[in-house]
């Protein structure tokens, strides 16, 4: 049977029913929007599921005891980077099998989770009902039978199955536009810690879509596919979109110290950067390989709730070490620069 409270549906298979598994495995594409995220069994880590999250978002974690991805062991970091990509790419539903293992508050960073994408979630509880949590008492309707999870897994989904583009509060120039602002959205279970918090930066000069009436973007530099598909797979999305910059542009890191939402127009096409005292603030056409990437790092600036301040902020910190750190994994771009490159 299935027991479903609004976007959450709990599948209880007592029988543990290799059926129920198989469809579940079957029915990860992501491409359409739905993927199946399988829990890592007995892992002690407090973000391994945020791990096996991102995982199934095609970004896994570099490997190594001195992975540069070090930054993501944090269980706030790492579900708000899962979060950011679910939205980026258009998650519209996410199938957990053997949820009966996680502990509750997994689940609650599950559900979490959940409410920051407004995806539907679909957990296969493999043992008596009896077991479930309190998060999950609540129950609004039940679907049994092999059938009726077919269709549950075959369903649209409350997201659109395309890539999440969403685009910015319409055009403003000059101080209007820095004091624009967005609705504030959930965050991790826990409070972000004040290292993540950006910094906040205003000044005048206007936004990537009042410059893009003005000027044409310049042509971004092209990568070879193995360099893309590099980039592709960077788990963070603040570190997959500066370097993504980096490398279609070919300036230097203290260029991405005043990046706003702003500077990033609604489809994703453009982005602005911005020089010393805004003397040269030049427009760049986005490839299409880094849009989902420019679209992570701006959906994960969003989800901070903190609008105004710079998007790339909290990875030009302690001099960008968690950037270099990944560029340095990357020497084909040659993406790194001199400290003296970090402020403009």
């Amino acid at each position: 049977m299935a027991v479903v409270y609004g976007d959450v549906t709990i599948v209880v298979d007592e029988r543990d029913n290799l059926f129920y598994t198989r469809a579940a495995l079957q029915a990860h594409r992501p491409a359409e929007g739905r993927i199946a995220v399988q829990p890592t069994p007995a892992s002690g880590s407090p973000a391994a599921l945020a791990h096996d999250m991102l995982y199934a978002l095609g970004k896994p974690l570099a490997p190594g005891p001195n992975s540069p991805d070090v930054w993501l062991d944090s269980v706030n970091a790492a579900w708000l980077a899962a979060a950011a990509w679910g939205v980026a790419t258009g998650v519209r539903h996410v199938v957990v099998p053997r949820s009966h293992l996680l502990t509750i508050r997994r689940i609650d960073q599950l559900l979490a989770w959940r409410e920051m994408t407004g995806a539907q979630l679909t957990l296969l509880w493999q043992k008596a009902p009896r077991g479930l949590p309190p998060a999950l008492a609540r129950v609004e309707r039940r679907i049994s039978g092999r059938d009726q999870f077919e269709a549950l897994l075959a369903e649209p989904g409350p997201i659109p199955a395309r890539p999440s583009f969403p685009p910015a509060t319409p055009a403003m120039t000059g101080a209007a536009e820095v004091e624009m602002g967005h609705s504030p959205t959930r965050q991790p279970p826990d409070a972000l810690p004040q290292s993540m918090k950006p910094r906040r930066q205003a000044h005048p000069c206007t936004g990537a879509m009042a410059t893009a009436q003005l000027s044409q973007p310049a042509p971004a530099l092209e990568l070879a596919s193995e360099d893309t598909t590099a980039l592709a797979t960077l788990a963070h999305p603040l570190i997959a979109g500066a370097l993504s910059v980096l490398a279609f542009t070919r300036v230097g890191l203290g260029s991405l110290r005043f990046t706003r939402d702003l500077d990033i127009t609604g489809a994703v096409s453009a982005i602005k950067l911005h020089g010393v005292g805004h003397r040269s603030c030049p427009l760049y056409a986005v490839p299409a390989w880094a849009r989902p990437l420019l679209a992570g790092a701006r959906a994960h600036h969003r989800l901070t709730g903190q609008p105004g301040d710079s998007v790339f902020a909290p990875v030009l910190v302690a001099e960008a070490r968690h950037l270099r750190a990944h560029a340095g994994r990357l020497p084909r771009l040659d993406l790194t620069r001199p400290a003296g490159m970090l402020v403009p």
